[in-house]
């Protein structure tokens, strides 16, 4: 059987029996691609050297079915430098991909949007509006955006003195101009819907996209967040 082409990162890798690995790619032509490679454990393997994160790379695959064999895998460029905690950043990329994207799906904007976020964490230093803006394009292209600028009964503009709840599969409601358990303030909305990011809309935004992603997460921790709590960094651009 002829092996499809493809272009894409490696979100995850694990062992399997003695000497092989089961794989998760992300790629611009399938989205999530499942395969197995057999013999590529042993320490000579060419392929186990490319088979890392955030190395660019042309796989060639086959099978009929949903884990498909690794035939070829090839770099197409150089590994992305990241360390610390852009390092960290981009293992809750892969991990949150990995857990929310189904197999055999294109998402070639998620694609986009995920190379996006990889190469800002490689040059800008500051972490949490590139985690935010991913998380906000991520739930929108899975169908799950919250608009975030209308009031969801009247369709008009959020007032900005206003407090509002977000209700899921509605939106925002207005409760009034007195803060209230669980509320936010229309000015913080607006600011996250804009994508202008300061301090406060950050924290918003964190709020919002960890309750949404939470339902697609289910309840197992993400090991990225926690591996990140446990290096103690505590320079800014911290946070998942």
């Amino acid at each position: 059987m002829v092996a499809e082409q493809l272009n894409g990162f490696l979100l995850h890798r694990r062992a399997y029996r003695e000497t092989s690995f089961l794989l998760n790619f992300f790629t611009v032509e399938n989205g999530k691609v499942s395969a197995i490679v057999k013999g590529a454990r042993g320490s000579k393997s060419d392929k186990k050297s490319l088979l890392q994160p955030f190395q660019p790379l042309l796989i060639g695959v086959s099978g009929r079915y949903e884990l498909k064999n690794l035939q070829q895998v090839e770099s197409t460029g150089g590994m992305l430098r990241l360390t610390g905690q852009a390092l960290y950043c981009a293992l809750y990329l892969n991990e949150v991909l990995n857990r929310v994207l189904a197999d055999d799906i294109p998402h070639p904007e998620i694609f986009v949007l995920y190379q996006q976020s990889l190469h800002a964490l490689v040059v800008e230093t500051q972490f949490e509006p590139i985690l935010r803006t991913f998380e906000l394009g991520l739930l929108d292209a899975l169908g799950y955006a919250i608009d975030l600028a209308h009031d969801a009964d009247t369709g008009e503009t959020l007032v900005r003195e206003g407090y509002y709840r977000i209700v899921p599969e509605q939106g925002c409601v207005y409760l009034g101009a007195i803060r209230q358990p669980g509320s936010y303030l229309g000015q913080s909305l607006l600011k996250v819907a804009s994508e202008h990011w300061d301090k406060d809309s950050l924290l918003v935004a964190k709020m919002i996209t960890r309750a949404a992603l939470a339902e697609l997460l289910g309840s197992k921790p993400l090991m990225s967040r926690e591996l990140f709590k446990q290096t103690h960094f505590g320079s800014k651009g911290r946070g998942h």
